[in-house]
């Protein structure tokens, strides 16, 4: 259906109030312009951090191209946090809440100016949810553009990321290396902009865009620093007035069956578990009905077909070379693994998409074949029982057996676990658990520093992790988080004691907390919770509105039936 162009910003270059107009030709508008359609243009502003830094030079080039295209593109800015500067101290409270922020931001900006289609920039992990989540909540014309992955660093001729960082580190804590080679990574594993180059929250989350519609083909693997990421950004305006000439909106295009391929594409690729928690909010946004059980069977049924860091060594640019994430989404499609038949941000179907790319090339080992995939069920697990009736969320891809038993270790704090380990008072067969951190109790923090302390030889693999706050997509080992409902409100995982047995299975997906019946009651009965008081305006304002965990942390304030 077609519809005007300026559909919205009409109602001000052509609205009752015609004074308004003098800040349009204060702008340096001409009266042709008061007739083009106005694109916001999200920009997550943070020069303090490599995935941000080149935002605002991708924003003004995506303005030259929407002026190209006869149209008016406005960028604006919105917070931004990085996750890896912030995470192990109290900025890291700032994570999630900051994608919530963004959501807001981009809703009240666009919305109050009119604007007739949003663009939104992902640079980092927050910054392409907090931007869908306000296309949908919105229902405005638009799209997400990628910044892209940074390049690899480079170590003794070989290729490293971030995540030979926090292991190297971890490695050198326990004299497992020496020192000055941990430092030496430390250097030069992020030689330049964009966003962290392997499958952890940023990628994930950008494979999932292109494979739910939200992004263009290649956006999700074109690097950062490639000039391919230039043309993109420089074309983008004609897609985005195909949306509007056309009307398609965002809720055209996130249908259930767009959930389910963005679900699968995360399984397959073995991605981030915040993946799952942005999947869980963008659908309450949208308006579908898509819930952690719909999640967990889709986890138990599709296979791991790529080896990206931290299962494998490959990253984001490996992609970039051998085709970029269409010939990843092929070759998805090509094993039933998603859908070809939903609408994109193209005006296409996925599969119209995809009809020109080739296959796998043979010679790499990336992706894995259709008939031989790296496992048969995803290394990411959605488990329900008594200690999380609300669902705890698995990422086990160095976990041999997909069933554990052990004994719990319990801390309040990352730093916790860390002095633990260093002390070697963690011994195989424990399960740590780390509460008190969820959404309400402190934003959900990553707590990446806890986890890559297990990765220390005598600990990976032979330890699990439990918790009610999040990890980065960087983490590897034995790892539920998302553990809903939380400590702070009340959840078993408040309940659990030292010496408690738990255990769970990732297929059956269950979870449970070794004491019986009577005792469970008996510490529920003795269990005060104290108000939670925050002393920084931002997070009390999150803690205050946010829905548990297997809602997706929406705001309840406004989707109240997100309780």
């Amino acid at each position: 259906m077609t519809q005007a162009l300026n559909w919205n910003s009409q109602n001000l270059t052509h609205g009752w109030q015609r004074g308004v107009t003098a800040f349009y030709y204060g702008l340096g508008f001409s009266d042709a312009d008061f007739d083009k359609a106005q694109i916001g243009i999200g920009v997550p502003l943070l020069d303090g951090n490599l995935c941000n830094v080149h935002a605002y030079s991708l924003a003004k080039t995506i303005a030259e191209g929407c002026q190209s295209a006869d149209m008016i593109g406005l960028p604006f800015g919105t917070p931004a946090v990085s996750d890896n500067i912030t995470q192990g101290q109290e900025g890291g409270n700032a994570s999630l809440p900051s994608r919530n922020m963004i959501a807001n931001a981009a809703e009240c900006v666009v919305s109050a100016h009119s604007y007739d289609a949003l663009i939104g920039l992902h640079n980092c992990d927050k910054n392409g949810p907090g931007f869908a989540m306000a296309l949908a909540r919105m229902n405005y014309p638009g799209l997400i553009v990628s910044g892209g992955s940074i390049m690899p660093g480079c170590h003794k001729g070989q290729d490293i990321s971030i995540l030979d960082v926090y292991d190297s580190q971890a490695a050198a804590s326990v004299g497992a290396i020496e020192k000055s080679e941990a430092d030496e990574i430390l250097r030069t594993a992020c030689p330049g902009p964009g966003g962290c180059g392997i499958a952890a929250s940023f990628n994930t989350w950008g494979i999932a865009l292109e494979a739910i519609g939200l992004m263009l083909p290649f956006s999700s693997s074109t690097p950062a620093i490639d000039n391919a990421k230039k043309d993109e950004c420089l074309n983008v305006a004609a897609a985005v007035k195909h949306l509007l000439a056309e009307n398609i909106r965002p809720r055209d295009i996130l249908t259930r069956k767009a959930f389910e391929n963005a679900a699968a594409t995360i399984a397959a690729i073995g991605g981030s578990t915040n993946g799952i928690l942005h999947l869980l909010a963008l659908a309450r946004e949208a308006g579908v009905d898509f819930q952690l059980q719909d999640i967990q069977q889709i986890l138990k049924k599709t296979p791991v077909y790529c080896s990206f860091a931290p299962r494998g060594k490959k990253t984001m640019v490996d992609l970039h070379h051998l085709g970029g994430t269409p010939l990843l989404l092929k070759h998805l499609l090509k094993a039933g693994i998603i859908d070809g038949s939903c609408l994109t941000v193209t005006g296409k179907t996925l599969a119209e998409n995809l009809a020109e790319i080739g296959d796998v090339p043979a010679d790499q080992d990336l992706i894995a074949p259709l008939d031989q995939p790296y496992k048969e069920y995803a290394d990411m697990q959605i488990c329900f029982g008594n200690l999380a009736p609300g669902g705890i969320v698995f990422k086990v891809s160095s976990m041999q057996e997909s069933h554990f038993t052990g004994v719990a270790c319990c801390f309040d704090e990352a730093k916790g676990v860390v002095d633990a380990v260093e002390a070697g008072q963690i011994k195989p067969g424990s399960v740590i658990v780390l509460r008190n951190l969820g959404p309400v109790a402190s934003g959900m923090p990553e707590v990446l520093v806890a986890t890559a302390a297990l990765t220390v030889p005598e600990l990976d693999g032979k330890v699990a992790f439990i918790s009610d706050t999040r990890v980065s997509g960087v983490s590897h080992g034995a790892i539920g988080v998302h553990c809903s409902p939380e400590a702070a409100v009340g959840g078993p995982i408040g309940l659990v004691q030292d010496g408690d047995e738990i255990s769970f299975d990732l297929l059956a997906g269950t979870i449970q907390l070794g004491i019986s019946d009577e005792e469970f009651q008996k510490r529920e009965a003795a269990l005060t919770i104290k108000p939670v008081q925050h002393t920084r305006g931002y997070l009390a304002d999150f803690s205050a509105t946010t829905s548990q965990a297997h809602h997706g942390c929406v705001s309840k304030a406004l989707l109240p039936d997100c309780e």
